[in-house]
């Protein structure tokens, strides 16, 4: 065989199928098998020839849409349905209600009930999506008032790279890099500020991931338990972050009636049942009906940060940098776009408050250590006359230790409050007087005189206990 020949046979090898006889008939079957990897490259090169074509507008968008690329998926759904094919309105309903565009979606849905009025299996699939669509506007509607005040898109594999967490608020790493085994999940492990207990997911099979956590004994770490039963729900649980106190546990979970992907939760350790109390849904924008996922709270610092891959391309996610708030503040506004762009996250710029520089905190966030004050231990707590302590570790008691750590919790939380209240002040002192900033003040000094109030009472039972327990 010549030469010329044989590079002509191995080239054919690599000719994609569609050259090779395969035919837009031949797509619309694999399309309809859901063998969409096949069909949109023959979709694709037809639609460079027609692109006014309203069915391969239709099914390159639900290709789009299928594979997360929703502005792709939007632009081309719109066409389709513009020229009335029945399919496109459900799908670009779905598309509006994940940007939180309510009002298009449902004259989406309102055209495709019109179509398909004696389609009863069509009927249940868009009552269906209506009641995901009005989940997520209660949602907004209850969107939270934080300041994001910094983002940034990296690799998804690589996103702990933006997390910059003080040594109080413990670590965050691979769990490979942990196990050194190859096996085991591609998520994240969580260790304390002591380095002496672990969260982490595992793969049940046939479950999905779960949550697991283990103890320090002598020199290696053992005694691994899953979490209870009321975070180890259906669906896939990861990426924990446990907070100083060590009840207060974040997490990211598929089940738990999310709102599609991973949503964040919340929930304490309760020492009197030994389990978890029942987890809570973060409100928007830390969730979305994306993948939002690893919430983390680094106190010394006074900063936030979680991940979502809402509008990202394939392979990237965005990392969020926040200022958490002592309490659950929601959006105060009559202006419905406004309220679904801090939702969505549309301008990290609109969660600022006027006339507060945010820069020193950027930098910050970045920063990979924090200035310390020479001291002697993480607090000074007088017992007795004989007995002063200076870690958690110092406690002989449980219940002590447990009530202590509930007193630094409030601290922490004091401490926040009394920055929100300084915010306030700075707000009236330039001129904001109006009645709702001056009842926020007022609230927020009742707020802090009960914080100091509650803080001292848990000293004074930690105190007692210790003592009655210990000497």
């Amino acid at each position: 065989m010549k030469l010329q020949h044989i590079i002509l046979a191995l080239g054919l090898l690599f000719v994609p199928s569609y050259i090779c006889g395969q035919s837009l008939a031949d797509a619309k079957k694999w399309y309809l098998e859901e063998n969409y990897a096949d069909a949109k490259p023959i979709f694709e090169e037809e639609y460079e020839k027609t692109p006014n074509n309203a069915e391969l507008n239709h099914w390159l968008g639900v290709i789009a849409f299928i594979e997360g690329d929703y502005l792709k998926a939007r632009g081309l759904l719109e066409f389709a349905s513009q020229k009335k094919i029945t399919e496109s309105y459900l799908y670009l309903g779905r598309i509006y209600s994940m940007m939180y565009m309510f009002t298009n979606a449902e004259k989406e849905f309102e055209k495709y009930e019109k179509a398909q009025r004696r389609n009863k299996d069509a009927l249940a699939k868009l009552e269906d999506q209506r009641e995901v669509t009005e989940r997520l506007e209660r949602m907004v509607r209850r969107s939270e008032d934080i300041q994001i005040i910094d983002s940034i898109v990296v690799s998804k594999t690589d996103f702990l790279s933006a997390y910059k967490l003080s040594a109080s608020a413990g670590s965050l790493m691979p769990i490979k890099e942990f196990f050194k085994n190859e096996d085991v999940s591609d998520k994240v492990l969580f260790m304390n500020e002591r380095k002496d207990k672990v969260y982490y997911s595992l793969d049940v099979p046939g479950r999905g991931d779960k949550l697991y956590s283990m103890e320090r004994l002598l020199d290696d770490f053992g005694n691994e338990k899953p979490l209870s039963d009321a975070v180890n729900q259906e669906g896939s649980q990861a990426y924990p972050f446990v907070m100083n106190d060590g009840v207060t546990i974040y997490f990211a979970s598929t089940g738990h009636e999310s709102l599609g992907g991973y949503d964040i939760y919340v929930t304490r350790y309760n020492y009197n049942t030994n389990s978890y109390l029942t987890p809570n849904q973060l409100n928007m924008p830390f969730n979305s009906p994306f993948n939002d996922y690893m919430m983390a709270i680094d106190e010394e610092k006074g900063i936030g940060w979680f991940v979502s891959d809402r509008f990202q391309p394939e392979g990237k996610v965005c990392v969020y940098t926040f200022i958490p708030e002592s309490r659950v503040k929601l959006i105060d506004s009559d202006d419905d776009d406004y309220i679904s762009g801090r939702a969505i996250i549309s301008s990290i710029k609109d969660s600022w408050q006027s006339g507060v520089d945010y820069s020193n905190l950027i930098e910050l966030a970045k920063s990979t250590s924090v200035e310390h004050n020479e001291k002697q231990g993480d607090f000074e707590f007088i017992v007795d006359d004989n007995n002063t302590y200076y870690s958690l570790d110092d406690f002989k008691h449980g219940a002590a230790r447990v009530l202590f750590s509930q007193a630094l919790d409030l601290e922490v939380k004091l401490k926040q409050t009394k920055k929100d209240l300084d915010i306030k002040r700075e707000q009236y002192a330039n001129g904001t007087r109006s009645e709702t900033i001056k009842t926020s003040i007022l609230n927020i000094e009742e707020e802090i005189r009960g914080l100091r109030r509650e803080i001292e009472s848990l000293k004074l039972r930690a105190r007692n206990e210790e003592v009655r327990n210990t000497f």
